[in-house]
């Protein structure tokens, strides 16, 4: 077997406990009419055939704003905005139902293409539409008549549900209907989120022209919660990442537990958030009563406090709070509002690739949850980008914990040579090795 085949196989082993967790999920991905454009949207409907093949239930909401400015261009009819909002007129309505028409029949053609030698072959994909978004209309704002521009007022969950249940893929585009049987121009941030919220979805996921959601000097947020996405929306003015951002917050805020940021651009970005560990995008998380960060020197005390019983029993090694202050950039911290609940520290061995994870403790009462998993993941994130290509531990009683997340026990001459000198041998400490270059 070649290199690259080993490799596939290692990707698709790392991927089953993401596919195992995603079965059976119901997820609403909403991207704007720009990603339909773009060449790498025919990749996205591959990897979408392949999500429903794994048992994803799956919710498309697309926009249409650059296709229906074409056709308002082509009619030569003037675009009218208040407030970053359009007014929709009758001669613009008309373009509306054109370009979403139009748009909704591409994008069904091409989860229905089936091409021999095609990631598609084979996938027999049913797609739904309908009226399942019920609208009202916008009305009159601070004198101004938004006339057919409308917003969400019921979504038909029930309705979208038993087309799921059937295993179909339902495809909503940016319009409503009202009881009286008009036809509303709607947001897709609208649509989508209001979608989301109605299913109960477990994750909404927004494509951009971004990586994901980016902080002030426009690096990319891994990860993050509702105050994050708040912070950006109050700071941030630009209007691609503002949309995604509004979803974002709206979904969370209506129940929805995850919200995924990624590129339309990417050829792996889908795929990449979704099964693997580190993800391609931004991850929103609900819960924003416990926070995983970065130690400051403000949370000394509260490590001190957690550690000291262990430290009694001998199960720690004794820190001092000197010592503490001066390594306190190499822990990581998980806080319950604002009460340290469980650290951990990353010292790296550069010269040999590798770090130590040392000082692993979680509070008594907080030893479920997947707390433990949770700061593996980020400690391994923070090795990774410091260029480490293995982690280690020291460990006397959590031998088979450490053997479930993969790592292996090793001689101690495999650890750095520094290390070895130091190794204690009356604490028989048993060594476990982790390789994360995968």
């Amino acid at each position: 077997m070649n290199s690259n085949n080993k490799n596939n196989v290692k990707w698709f082993r790392n991927a089953a406990p993401y596919i195992n967790a995603h079965r059976g999920k119901t997820f609403v991905l909403m991207f704007g009419g720009e990603a339909v454009l773009h060449p790498n949207f025919s990749n996205i409907i591959h990897d979408i055939a392949l999500l429903r093949s794994l048992g994803v239930k799956l919710v498309l909401v697309h926009g249409a704003r650059p296709q229906i400015e074409e056709r308002m261009q082509y009619r030569g009819v003037q675009q009218q905005f208040e407030k970053n909002i359009r007014i929709t007129d009758g001669e613009t309505l008309a373009a509306v139902k054109d370009a979403t028409g139009s748009l909704r029949i591409h994008i069904e053609a091409l989860l229905t293409m089936g091409l021999i030698n095609s990631p598609m072959h084979g996938a027999q994909i049913r797609v739904s539409t309908g009226n399942f978004v019920v609208a009202k209309p916008m009305g009159v704002h601070g004198g101004v008549d938004y006339k057919h521009t409308g917003t969400v007022r019921k979504i038909d969950a029930a309705g979208i549900h038993t087309q799921l249940a059937h295993d179909s893929i339902v495809l909503l585009s940016p319009v409503g209907y009202s009881k009286t049987g008009e036809v509303f121009n709607l947001s897709t941030e609208d649509v989508a989120t209001q979608t989301a919220i109605a299913l109960k979805a477990d994750k909404l996921i927004t494509f951009t022209a971004f990586d994901g959601l980016l902080d002030n000097v426009n690096q990319l947020i891994r990860s993050c919660d509702l105050h994050t996405v708040k912070s950006l929306l109050n700071q941030d003015k630009r209007h691609k990442q503002y949309i995604a951002l509004r979803a974002i917050l709206n979904s969370v805020e209506g129940g929805v537990e995850r919200c995924h940021s990624i590129n339309y651009e990417s050829d792996t970005a889908l795929l990449e958030e979704l099964f693997t560990r580190d993800g391609a995008g931004t991850l929103v998380a609900k819960d924003v009563q416990e926070q995983i960060s970065t130690a400051t020197i403000d949370d000394v005390t509260g490590i001190l406090e957690l550690i000291e019983p262990l430290e009694e029993q001998g199960t720690l090694v004794k820190r001092s709070r000197e010592l503490l202050e001066v390594e306190i950039e190499q822990f990581t911290v998980i806080k319950k509002e604002d009460v340290i609940i469980a650290c951990a520290a990353l010292y790296p061995y550069p010269d040999s690739k590798t770090g130590e994870v040392a000082c692993v403790v979680i509070h008594p009462d907080y030893r479920g949850g997947q707390r433990g998993l949770r700061l593996f993941e980020a400690i391994e994130k923070e090795a990774v980008q410091q260029g480490l290509s293995s982690i280690f531990v020291l460990t006397t009683v959590s031998a088979h914990w450490f053997l479930e997340q993969g790592f292996i026990e090793e001689p101690i001459y495999k650890l750095p040579e520094s290390k070895q000198e130091m190794y204690n041998f009356q604490r028989k400490s048993k060594v476990f090795m982790k390789n994360i270059t995968n």
